[in-house]
C-alpha cells in the first residue's frame, strides 16, 4: 500500500502585522496581530529593567514574532534565579523582549516600541502589589503657567475655616 503524503505545514500569517523599533532604529520587530494578550507589569525587576514605575508589554506567539532589522544589535541579560531573558538593543539600551521560561513560545514585547496599534489592549496589571507610591494614578493635571506642554498635580489645599468669633 503507497503511503499518503501530507502537504508541508503552512505557517498562517496574520493579514496584518504591528512593527515597532528601539529608540535610535537599529533594531526593528514585527508581530502579527492581533497580539496574544497585553498587560502592565509593576513588579520590581521590570521597573529597574525600564526604569520607569512600570511596563506595558504585549504578548506574541513566538512564530509571530519577527527581527526584521538589526540582530546583531541586540544583547541579552539572563537573570540566572528566575531563569528570564530580557533583550536589550546594544547601541541605545532600549529594551525589547522579555522571555520566560514557564511561557516558551511566548515573546514579550514592550508596547512603547509600536506607534500603531496591537489589536490588544492592556487589561491586566502583573504584581499589582507592588505598585510604587509615586506611580501616576490618573488624578487630574493642569497646565503649568510659563511652561508649554507641561502639567502638574496641585498640591491639595484644605480651605482653611473662618473662626467664627462669637460675641
Amino acid at each position: 500500500m503507497a503511503k499518503a503524503m501530507t502537504a508541508p505545514k503552512i505557517r498562517k500569517e496574520s493579514a496584518e502585522q504591528a512593527t515597532g523599533e528601539c529608540l535610535c532604529g537599529a533594531v526593528q520587530i514585527e508581530i502579527d496581530i492581533p497580539a496574544r494578550w497585553a498587560w502592565h507589569d509593576h513588579s520590581g525587576a521590570t521597573r529597574r529593567a525600564h526604569g520607569a514605575a512600570y511596563a506595558t508589554y504585549v504578548g506574541s506567539w513566538r512564530s509571530r514574532f519577527r527581527i526584521v532589522k538589526g540582530e546583531a544589535e541586540i544583547t541579552r541579560f539572563r537573570h540566572e534565579a528566575t531563569g528570564t531573558t530580557r533583550s536589550f538593543c546594544a547601541r541605545c539600551g532600549t529594551p525589547l523582549t522579555y522571555e520566560r521560561p514557564r511561557s516558551a513560545q511566548m515573546v514579550n514585547v514592550p508596547r512603547a516600541l509600536f506607534d500603531g496599534r496591537t489589536g490588544r489592549e492592556p487589561r491586566y496589571h502583573i504584581a499589582i502589589q507592588e505598585l510604587q507610591d509615586w506611580t501616576y494614578l490618573g488624578e487630574p493635571l493642569v497646565p503649568l503657567k510659563g511652561f508649554p506642554g507641561v502639567v502638574w498635580e496641585r498640591p491639595n489645599r484644605k480651605k482653611q475655616r473662618r473662626a467664627v468669633r462669637s460675641f
